[in-house]
C-alpha cells in the first residue's frame, strides 16, 4: 500500500481487484468517539455493487473484501458495515 494514502483510499486501493461499477465508503469514526468500550480502530461504512458478487451469499460476499482488506482489518479498521450488492439487485434493501 502506497504511504500517504488516507485509510478510505486505502480500502479503495484493496477492493480495486473487485472491479466495483458504484463504491462508497463512508468514515464513522466519530460517531463512535469516547463511546463505552471503544478501542482504537476507525469504524466506516461500506456500500458497493461488483459483478465479483453475482452468485455469491451475503456471508461469501463478506468473506470475499474481508479477504481483500487483509492486514487493515486487523488493525486500522475497528468495524466494518457493509452493504454490497451484484449489478441490478436492488440497493435499496437492507444491507447483503
Amino acid at each position: 500500500m502506497p504511504d500517504g494514502l488516507s485509510l478510505p483510499d486505502q480500502i479503495r486501493a484493496c477492493l480495486e481487484g473487485l472491479k466495483p461499477l458504484e463504491i462508497q465508503i463512508e468514515d464513522q469514526s466519530a460517531a463512535h468517539a469516547g463511546h463505552a468500550g471503544a478501542r482504537a480502530g476507525a469504524h466506516f461504512r461500506l456500500r458497493m455493487v461488483s459483478a465479483s458478487f453475482q452468485g455469491l451469499s451475503r456471508l461469501q460476499r463478506h468473506q470475499l473484501v474481508y479477504q481483500r482488506l487483509g492486514t487493515l482489518m486487523q488493525g486500522r479498521i475497528h468495524a466494518l458495515t457493509m452493504s454490497l450488492y451484484a449489478p441490478g439487485e436492488d440497493s435499496t434493501r437492507s444491507a447483503a
